[in-house]
């Protein structure tokens, strides 16, 4: 043992950089870096077509089992992936977590598999010599509640989303390698997919032999109850929308519903002047008990909402821009994508800086063309976007976060929930994106007199190669030349101004061009109460600043506003408001009667076992936002809104 003099002697030599070698100090020194697995050439996989066999018949479980051949070329190191990277997603969010049970074996031997030390969607394995194929054996097990992630299986329906089902080789362009998928879905059901059909042997469904990057973009929705309306036909191609629902009575719809959706195929058309796909399959599950959902693929789209879509269609028009969100994806996201966004192999990361055009302008399109084809009414889409514009106008986060830094949350918070939504931001490049096509769009009409709009930029950028599948990357220069090519313009300027500035307060620009201003009334909107309704929410963030739920539970607190001051946080639960029990009604109440000081606003206020009163110094009334019509000003809004003929 030393000493303790001997130590301090040692330590202080080492101070001052003398001393033996044997006194020397040792520092830890990084490991050995771990072998890179090899990166995608694009070139033909060798091996030859993959065969996946997917069971999806155990409802009871929600469990996937999966049985999948690989044919290999050749012996010795080989890695299989499951995609991490996914489109739409614009994050590494591969359900690798939901992965159990993996058993390789060739020509019946047991391979033992070992998971890379940093890519851990990867699998290295051993390929014996002699060996034709690996045989793949693994269950997926999917969400059987909201707490683990989206259901996907329900005794009604499923939804197969072929990248948490199939692994693939390493170190090669996925629309390089083959393979032939097949599904077995209890008996009586029926699937929609915008994979072809190869052969149908009762509930055993074969598909079409595809590349491996369209598999992962043709989910397959199936389900007791599925009805199949064709939106166009003898059109160029068959665009139909696949509905599915709980209950057989769900899929009832008036022509003059399905009629609207069929408009909306034809004011893409006339939007783009093009299509690029060969057949489109809205897959458009009605349901609360399987997740709902909004991802865009190139032929086909998973879309999910409220059972009753058609039943409630009068009360519920929040939400309808869905459908036409997604279809636009075809033509921007899919086949025009950013050049940084798409990768060659789902492994490979992403980079999302320009989603502000991707998701952006496709919500702008969404609301547009949800509007032109009867989906939303005028009023309804201007009230939606009313909504839009105070929810920005007050993200306050802005004077510290630009807007363009929000394309790199999908990777940062892959949507998890966020305590201080309106101080941190979150995606804001959709609906602030839209925001600034708006302004784009006016200022190219006010410029041209009218004869020139975001129509054209949208008919000359996507419509190229009408018919073609194959993507067509783009840069931020890219896009800017083509709103030259509409109207010259210092675009580079505009845009910069619009995602790299601090405000103050969200671009409104294209509203005030557009002829309206935002505003604020005691009353909500009919799109405004029915937004709440869909959420089960109580929405007063624009006077008293908060959101409170159907369980009086706080889901969000406005920064720095009222609720903020007065020490509310989300997760908190109004007990009582003024010595009364909460009740959403009452609170609203007690806003009015407290405006110019007629009344108090004291919150009893539950957070976790400790109960609070909390007042609220709040005496400016209901505030709800809508837009009002500028006299004399030139009605722009308006007619982006209109159908074109």
């Amino acid at each position: 043992m030393i000493s303790r003099t001997a130590s301090v002697a040692l330590a202080a030599a080492a101070l001052l950089g003398v001393g033996t070698a044997s006194a020397a100090v040792v520092q830890p020194q990084p490991a050995p870096a771990t072998p890179p697995i090899a990166a995608p050439v694009d070139t033909p996989y060798p091996g030859g077509v993959i065969r996946l066999n997917v069971d999806a018949t155990d409802l009871a479980h929600a469990i996937m089992t999966v049985h999948e051949v690989v044919p290999v070329a050749v012996a010795g190191p080989m890695v299989l992936q499951l995609p991490r990277w996914l489109p739409g997603n614009h994050a590494p969010s591969g359900s690798i977590d939901k992965l159990a049970g993996l058993i390789i074996t060739a020509d019946g031997k047991r391979i033992e598999w070992k998971r890379d030390l940093v890519d851990v969607f990867s699998f290295h394995v051993d390929v014996p010599a002699g060996a034709k194929a690996l045989d793949l054996n693994f269950q997926f097990l999917s969400p059987v509640s909201t707490r683990e992630g989206r259901v996907v299986m329900t005794p009604e329906m499923l939804n197969v989303e072929w990248d948490n089902v199939a692994l693939y080789p390493a170190g090669y362009f996925t629309r390089d390698i083959q393979i032939q998928p097949t599904v077995k879905l209890p008996d009586g059901w029926t699937p929609a997919t915008a994979l072809e059909t190869d052969t149908v042997a009762g509930p055993v469904f074969t598909y079409k032999t595809t590349t491996f990057n369209t598999l992962v973009d043709s989910p397959l929705d199936a389900g007791k109850y599925l009805e199949k309306f064709d939106l166009d036909p003898g059109g160029p191609a068959r665009v139909t929308l696949d509905v599915i629902a709980d209950r057989p009575s769900e899929l009832v719809a008036k022509p003059e519903q399905i009629a609207k959706h069929a408009a909306l195929v034809q004011q893409a058309y006339k939007l783009f002047a093009s299509h690029h796909y060969d057949h489109y399959d809205f897959l458009f599950s009605l349901s609360d008990r399987m997740g709902g959902a909004g991802l865009e693929h190139h032929q086909s789209s998973e879309d999910g909402t409220s059972p009753k879509y058609f039943m409630d269609w009068d009360k519920s028009p929040a939400g309808r821009d869905l459908l036409a969100h997604e279809y636009t994806h075809s033509w921007n996201g899919k086949f025009r994508r950013p050049a940084d966004l798409w990768t060659p192999s789902f492994n490979v990361p992403m980079r999302d800086s320009l989603l502000w055009v991707y998701e952006g302008q496709t919500q702008y399109w969404g609301y547009v063309l949800a509007a032109r084809s009867g989906l939303l009414s005028k009023q309804e889409a201007l009230d939606a976007i009313a909504m839009t514009a105070a929810q920005y106008d007050t993200r306050v986060g802005r004077s510290w976060r630009a807007m363009v830094d929000t394309t790199n949350d999908p990777i940062i918070a892959q949507r998890r929930p966020l305590s201080w939504l309106s101080w941190q931001r979150s995606e804001d490049y959709y609906s602030e994106g839209q925001l600034i096509w708006l302004d784009a769009d006016t200022l190219i009409r006010e410029k041209t007199g009218g004869k020139k709009s975001l129509d054209d930029f949208a008919a000359a950028f996507f419509g190229v190669d009408s018919g073609s599948f194959v993507t067509h990357p783009y840069t931020f220069d890219d896009v800017v030349a083509g709103l030259n090519a509409v109207m010259p313009n210092d675009w580079a300027g505009f845009l910069h101004q619009r995602l790299d500035g601090h405000g103050p307060g969200a671009p409104l620009d294209g509203v005030a061009r557009g002829g309206y201003k935002l505003v604020y009334t005691d009353e909500p909107t009919a799109y405004f109460k029915s937004a709440e309704m869909g959420r089960k929410v109580t929405n007063l963030m624009y006077s008293i600043g908060f959101v409170v739920n159907k369980d009086a539970l706080l889901t969000e607190v406005q920064w720095d506003g009222p609720a903020f001051k007065a020490g509310l946080t989300e997760g908190q639960t109004i007990v009582a408001i003024n010595g009364q029990a909460y009740d959403a009604d009452y609170l609203k109440e007690a806003i009015k009667t407290a405006k110019g000081g007629g009344g108090p606003i004291d919150l009893l206020v539950k957070n976790k076992d400790e109960f609070t009163t909390v007042h609220v110094d709040y005496h400016d009334g209901p505030r709800y936002p809508r837009f009002e019509r500028v006299a004399g000003a030139p009605a722009r809004l308006d007619d982006i809104l209109a159908a074109r003929k």
